[in-house]
């Protein structure tokens, strides 16, 4: 591989007395006596102590999960600010009529989808350093002009573009992670920066409370005001975040500037021998292939489906539904009102992410916290009492929240190899994105409110149907792990190559499932 070459002139340039100019960190004589990986990235003679492993992995904590959960918080905060901004007059001054809120929220999610994989194979190509950045600073910038939209065909066009920039956000970020991170590992990072959603809703209102009654002021002969500050304010502060982050963000373990060579060799190695497989391998049509005609994906991007319907309708409707709960009470309160469900559901997400790592269960964790939002959605829907109804939704927040990150690292941990994670992750995504379209009609204010029943039944039904899938998705990977310890599977090695039976990947019989 390039990198460890690299890696290993450097080393050679210390024995000789030289200098690297490539890295300023010293090369002591032990470093000099690395062993190099072979033509398939695998690195055999290379051994390590389970305390270098626990520092390489803080590290690498340290140097990419805040970063990852500040941009995709920005990410999330720039796609939901308009259900804050909704009942801050936007509808009334753009005078939307009808569905057209609705329609403004659905362009967004369909253009989301269509890029998500054609995103993440690019950023496999290119690296992250540069590409997810450049992610950031275009939707930030989205948001910023969309300060500046004077009616119904300018929100439109601003949300399409936001989903261009968007859709490679989230896939991207889960991909980049699962670079650096084993399976045991992933979820809890995973959800760390997913529950950045959670996050982003919470100052989603008190950004829009304050932003909101920042004086009028104009730019360019348009007055900013209201609702307009928030996507301005918001955009502004995606974009300068979104210039600095490539000079923190690494691109792989092997080239992580800092850890020294030796924890470069290991960070790279472990991966390599957990998933056997070449951490450089490009993505061919065969990666696509076996991830897009896989059971066990399928299962996760339907469950991430039905989870979205949920997560995405609260990101945008949540002001609105709040309320509609409390009519007699102010935008402000509504805004207000909108923070501790979130806070609760960020809390709950980290922990569960956190448990289901250590007990390495993905299924059973899903299953149980989707019976939390039937719960709720069954109040919502049957109960009439507003404080009630109140409650109900912190209920739902904290058995929705915790699925997305659970059913994404549940198909990530069950993909063998860069390549297929990558295909898988943006698959999943896109697939549970068609979610989110559903989601911005499932509620209808001019319709279907104050009550909203039916977009609660559609979520309570949802909800049913995720517990389900979770259940099948256990007995599918313990039947199929169960088939490969008997030697049911070992017919997939005949006749092939040693580099041809490791290329096969989670099709392999050693491969084991998380369950």
């Amino acid at each position: 591989m390039a990198d460890e070459k690299v890696i290993a002139q450097q080393i050679e340039q210390e024995r000789n007395g030289g200098s690297s100019s490539n890295d300023d960190i010293a090369v002591t004589h032990k470093d000099a006596d690395l062993p190099q990986p072979d033509s398939e990235g695998s690195n055999p003679d290379l051994t390590w102590t389970e305390e270098e492993e626990t520092v390489i992995r803080r590290k690498i904590d340290w140097h990419t999960v805040p970063l990852v959960t500040l941009l995709y918080m920005l990410c999330f905060l720039d796609r939901a600010n308009i259900g804050n901004a909704r009942i801050q007059g936007l509808d009334k001054d753009l005078k939307l009529e009808g569905l057209q809120f609705n329609w403004a929220l659905s362009i967004f999610y369909i253009i989301y989808l269509l890029v998500e994989v054609p995103s993440n194979i690019i950023l496999k190509k290119t690296g992250p350093k540069f590409y997810l950045p450049f992610l950031v600073c275009g939707f930030g910038l989205i948001s910023l002009c969309t300060a500046f939209v004077q009616s119904f065909s300018g929100l439109m066009v601003a949300r399409a573009f936001l989903g261009i920039f968007e859709g490679g956000a989230m896939p991207g970020m889960a991909f980049f992670l699962s670079c650096f991170y084993k399976r045991n590992e992933l979820l809890f990072r995973i959800g760390i920066y997913v529950s950045a959603a959670s996050i982003a809703g919470a100052f989603g209102g008190l950004l829009a409370t304050g932003l909101s009654k920042i004086p009028a002021w104009g730019v360019a002969g348009h007055q900013i005001d209201t609702w307009r500050n928030i996507f301005f304010f918001e955009g502004l502060v995606t974009v300068i975040v979104g210039i600095l982050a490539p000079f923190g963000m690494p691109t792989k373990p092997s080239e992580a500037y800092f850890l020294n060579p030796r924890e470069r060799l290991i960070a790279a190695e472990r991966l390599v021998r957990e998933h056997k497989s070449n951490p450089d391998e490009v993505v061919s049509k065969a990666h696509v292939k076996r991830a897009v005609f896989c059971i066990h994906n399928y299962t996760c991007a339907l469950g991430f489906f039905l989870i979205n319907i949920t997560v995405q309708g609260l990101s945008v409707f949540m002001p609105t539904l709040i309320k509609d709960l409390y009519p007699e009470g102010s935008a402000t309160q509504a805004q207000l009102y909108s923070v501790p469900p979130y806070v609760c559901a960020c809390l709950v997400a980290v922990a569960v992410a956190y448990l289901s790592d250590k007990t390495q269960q993905r299924g059973i964790w899903l299953a149980c916290f989707s019976v939390l939002a039937v719960i709720g959605f069954g109040i919502l829907r049957f109960n009439d009492q507003p404080n009630i109804r109140y409650m109900a939704i912190y209920f739902v927040t904290v058995g929705a929240f915790p699925g997305g990150p659970g059913f994404l690292s549940w198909a990530m941990n069950n993909s063998a190899g860069p390549p297929i994670r990558a295909v898988t992750t943006a698959y999943v995504v896109t697939l549970g994105t068609i979610g989110g379209i559903v989601a911005t009609w499932t509620y209808l204010p001019g319709r279907d409110g104050p009550k909203y029943f039916t977009g609660h039944t559609i979520n309570f039904c949802g909800q049913i149907a995720t517990i389900a899938l979770a259940i099948f998705g256990i007995l599918y990977c313990m039947r199929e792990n169960k088939l490969r310890a008997a030697g049911k599977r070992d017919h997939r090695l005949e006749g092939l190559s040693d580099s041809e039976q490791e290329a096969l990947g989670n099709h392999h019989p050693r491969y084991r499932y998380w369950t």
